[in-house]
């Protein structure tokens, strides 16, 4: 399952910009991907996973700007079609293949 987290927030003023960096950087140690400029991905294992990171996203949230969170499955993913340009190779583990459970 994927988590996408779309959002536009405002960066008029330095306060407004902080609370930008710290929000992406939360994002970011979250585990999420940017797939595009204000559009990142999380990959997780199960719905309730899923559920717990975006709590954590609603405790970080900033005060300003609208954030939207959507939940795809692996297939739903592996649809996307990519109208122009490809989609870059990552060196991060994308996909559940070789998943260990400690």
């Amino acid at each position: 399952m994927r988590v996408f987290v779309f959002f536009d927030l405002p960066v008029d003023t330095a306060v407004q910009r902080k609370e930008y960096r710290l929000f992406r950087k939360h994002l970011i140690k979250e585990g999420f991907l940017m797939l595009q400029e204000s559009v990142y991905a999380k990959l997780v294992v199960n719905d309730a996973q899923a559920g717990a990171s975006i709590s954590r996203l609603r405790q970080h949230r900033p005060p300003y700007g609208l954030v939207q969170v959507l939940k795809v499955t692996e297939k739903q993913f592996a649809a996307m079609e990519f109208i122009t340009g490809e989609r870059e190779s990552y060196a991060e583990v994308d996909t559940l293949e070789g998943f260990v459970v400690l």
